[in-house]
């Protein structure tokens, strides 16, 4: 496992401990995904084990100062890409050259895009959004361009999901947790473990013949007809009426 906080870590290994006790053997190391240097040496941290064969490229931002076209801070923008692409990029790239170097003839690869990369989020948050597109797109292509080495990639798109990164995102703003849950036809967000099991899954040779999927996991939420906020905008108006 690897996160840019120590203290995250602990307390992963800690969680993983006590779910499951005979766990044996857990490594950690602090990776910061926006620094390919950072990145290389996290794969090449499992060497010893015989290197890659999943990679969960799951690290992410979505800052509270992410706004609209005109409120995003530019260096909140490039931030965001900096993690949420470069990162997944990163990732991608690692993971396929330690594939090579061990010889494998197939491995899972999934990156964690999101929903509002399939549609628009109500709540402006521009860069995020925007990275998660292209996330998608990345994914499509490693999905084909690495298909006849075995090596399938595929983009996990959940829903809001109730986690610490939402929660500090949405604070005490009851308007805008609103804005979010409307949309789910179950009435809450999605939980942790729902997006793991899709995971599994995917890391698995259950999976063998998905790639390059947009694996949506969201409750029903892209189904779901919702509008956005504000008042509603002038019609066109009609040359059949004086």
């Amino acid at each position: 496992m690897s996160d840019i906080s120590g203290v995250a870590l602990d307390k992963a290994v800690a969680k993983l401990q006590e779910i499951v006790p005979n766990a044996g053997r857990i490594e950690t190391k602090i990776t910061d995904v926006s620094k390919e240097a950072d990145v290389k040496a996290m794969v090449e941290h499992v060497d010893s084990w015989g290197g890659v064969d999943v990679l969960f490229n799951n690290a992410g931002i979505m800052h509270g100062d992410d706004a609209d076209a005109v409120e995003t801070p530019e260096q909140i923008w490039d931030l965001t890409q900096a993690i949420n692409v470069k990162g997944v990029w990163f990732g991608s790239k690692h993971a396929v050259l330690s594939l090579r170097k061990h010889g494998k003839k197939k491995g899972s690869i999934i990156n964690t895009a999101s929903v509002v990369a399939l549609v628009g989020s109500a709540t402006p948050q521009l860069a995020y959004t925007a990275s998660k597109g292209a996330v998608l797109a990345l994914t499509r292509e490693l999905a084909m361009v690495h298909a006849r080495e075995g090596f399938r990639f595929n983009a996990l798109c959940p829903a809001p999901l109730n986690t610490p990164l939402l929660q500090d995102w949405l604070g005490d703003d009851q308007a805008k947790r609103h804005r979010r849950e409307v949309h789910f036809p179950t009435g809450r967000f999605g939980e942790a473990i729902e997006q793991a099991q899709a995971v599994l899954f995917l890391a698995s040779d259950e999976s063998s013949f998905v790639n390059g999927t947009d694996f949506v996991v969201d409750g029903g939420m892209t189904r779901c007809y919702t509008t956005p906020d504000g008042p509603p905008t002038d019609p066109p108006k009609s040359l059949l009426t004086k």
